[in-house]
């Protein structure tokens, strides 16, 4: 097979993935596709082929799509090829799948909950940072001797017994 029809077999495989996802999608809300071309602003029989995975839509058609289904843009950007899926995770897909909010929305509670993330990293190493130089410091000083009887600790200095004043009046 030569690359030129890989390519296309990539391009068909990706188009029918897109179209039977949105075709999951719009059963899924009860639509028909009459109604959902009427929502995104496309036309009916092209609808009806983006769903039989005959033609590839554009990114601004998918966007429309996602739109009148409710759904995330992203999704079916990553679904179309158009986008490499981002991390896995719970949060993520739980907001990317909420229909409770708009898209607009979704990108809002992303962004803050990245940023969130990205704090607790930045915490998490610096304090990884400063545990390893303190642990690097801790053991120089261990290493060195003590110069003075003031330097060393209470353990390491000898006991130095003092007199303590007799204030007993029967002595």
């Amino acid at each position: 097979m030569s690359q030129d029809e890989n390519l296309a077999a990539v391009v068909s495989n990706a188009a029918q993935d897109i179209g039977s996802f949105i075709r999951s999608q719009r059963e899924a809300a009860q639509v028909s596709v009459r109604q959902l071309a009427e929502k995104a602003g496309v036309s009916n029989p092209y609808l009806s082929q983006i769903e039989r995975g005959l033609r590839k839509p554009s990114a601004d058609v998918l966007n429309q799509i996602a739109k009148a289904l409710r759904v995330s843009a992203e999704v079916l950007y990553i679904r179309a090829g158009i986008l490499e899926p981002a991390e896995p995770g719970e949060v993520r897909d739980a907001i990317v799948t909420d229909t409770a909010i708009n898209e607009r929305q979704k990108q809002v509670l992303l962004d803050i909950y990245t940023s969130f993330c990205q704090q607790n990293e930045a915490a998490l190493l610096e304090a990884a940072q400063a545990i390893g130089a303190q642990d690097t410091t801790e053991v120089s000083e261990a290493d060195e001797e003590p110069t003075t009887e003031q330097d060393q600790s209470p353990v390491q200095r000898p006991l130095q017994l003092t007199q303590m004043p007799n204030n007993d009046p029967r002595a």
